[in-house]
């Protein structure tokens, strides 16, 4: 059939494919689809991530594609399983970009960011985003070709100080760090925030990523005796285990963390010690009801059980790409890189259907945006306790 369809006689088919011609021969992608391609860890240490991030992309997809796409073109995410590795993320989206033609990617790691970027400058063709908020991509001249859905790890912190110099001025403050990229990231940024703002930084600990024993640093937290204990570069250990013995020696901090702490779901795992634990989420919770939040309507009604914050960031993601790209087409430009990010940073005063829960504007590769919650352990939940806040304002 295909012979007769293509005026290819199979024997031609089988010369060229022993040529290797043949996907020079038949188009790779049949349909005008627009394709998503992903680097996404759904195994591994970071799986709990990636399976939210791919729902939260898939089910922004389905309502997109339900009212008809952009353009009438249809948009699917093609996607390959990292295992968070640099490598396999590598591996992943050669395989993906040269099978598809693709022009928005997510990648699963500050890594991957990093090693694919001279080759998303070399291609001009894709737009991307991903997991990672790191502060080095923060930077328009040196990644020109990629954002992040919210704030980067320095402006995380930047808001945690903001609270905390409007709720205790000239607080005490002690970091607490991970030994990893991730976890250093923001101490630079950190350092020069709370100076500015009066804030005082009378400790920083330094720890394993998933420390155990923590019984030293917990006596430094005592001896500092701060106002404030911000933790940065873990998900959950050893966060719990500081928390506890702080609390049985009777210190009084506020412990406050970022994005990857954040999910309520980790923290009802702890209980009764989690209850208080603070920090800055730069979206609202599955469960948030307000009057103004359509998006998350449709989310429950998509998914009655509890959705985790990387589904949310994933899903924010995908309604960022897809803007893009609708915004591009609709000036009659092609899709490439440099004209996917122009039309991004023409988002002015955008609403998100409530996944946010103030306007956003993307004038560089971040949005610089977030509330503080507070986890309570009775309702399992996390709870504002400011309003957004906005560092750009």
């Amino acid at each position: 059939m295909l012979g007769l369809k293509t005026g290819l006689t199979r024997r031609t088919l089988v010369a060229m494919s022993a040529a290797g011609l043949l996907t020079a021969a038949l188009p790779v992608q049949a349909s005008d689809d627009i394709v998503i391609g992903g680097s996404i860890p759904l195994t591994g240490v970071f799986a709990f991530a990636g399976v939210g991030i791919e729902a939260g992309i898939q089910d922004y997809l389905k309502i997109l594609n339900e009212a008809g796409g952009i353009d009438g073109r249809k948009v699917r995410l093609e996607f390959e399983d990292t295992g968070y590795k640099v490598d396999a993320s590598v591996a992943a989206f050669n395989k993906i970009t040269s099978q598809h033609d693709v022009h928005l990617y997510y990648g699963d790691s500050t890594g991957f960011a990093k090693t694919i970027n001279p080759e998303l400058n070399r291609m001009g063709t894709i737009l991307m985003a991903g997991a990672s908020f790191a502060t080095e991509l923060n930077n328009p001249d040196a990644f020109p070709n990629q954002f992040m859905a919210g704030p980067d790890y320095s402006e995380m912190i930047a808001i945690l100080l903001e609270y905390i110099a409007q709720e205790k001025p000239g607080a005490k403050i002690v970091l607490v760090n991970s030994d990893t990229e991730f976890g250093r990231d923001p101490i630079p940024a950190t350092r020069e925030k709370a100076k500015a703002l009066g804030l005082e930084i009378v400790e920083e600990i330094i720890t394993p990523p998933t420390a155990v024993d923590v019984s030293t640093e917990v006596l430094k937290l005592r001896r500092a005796r701060p106002d404030y204990t911000i933790f940065h570069g873990y998900i959950l250990a050893p966060l719990p285990e500081f928390m506890t013995q702080a609390k049985q020696l009777g210190l009084e901090t506020k412990f406050m963390g970022t994005f990857w702490s954040m999910d309520s779901s980790i923290w009802a795992q702890v209980g009764e010690a989690a209850d208080g634990f603070m920090g800055v989420m730069p979206y609202r919770y599955y469960y948030d009801d307000a009057a103004d939040a359509p998006m998350l309507a449709k989310i429950r009604e998509m998914r009655p059980e509890y959705q985790p914050t990387p589904y949310i960031q994933g899903f924010l993601t995908a309604m960022l790409f897809t803007e893009a790209a609708k915004r591009t087409l609709e000036a009659g430009k092609e899709l490439n890189g440099p004209n996917l990010k122009a039309a991004l940073n023409s988002i002015e005063n955008f609403d998100t259907g409530g996944i946010i829960g103030t306007p956003i504007s993307i004038p560089g590769n971040s949005i610089p945006v977030g509330r503080i919650y507070r986890y309570d352990a009775t309702a399992k939940q996390m709870v504002p306790a400011s309003d957004w806040i906005n560092l750009k304002e």
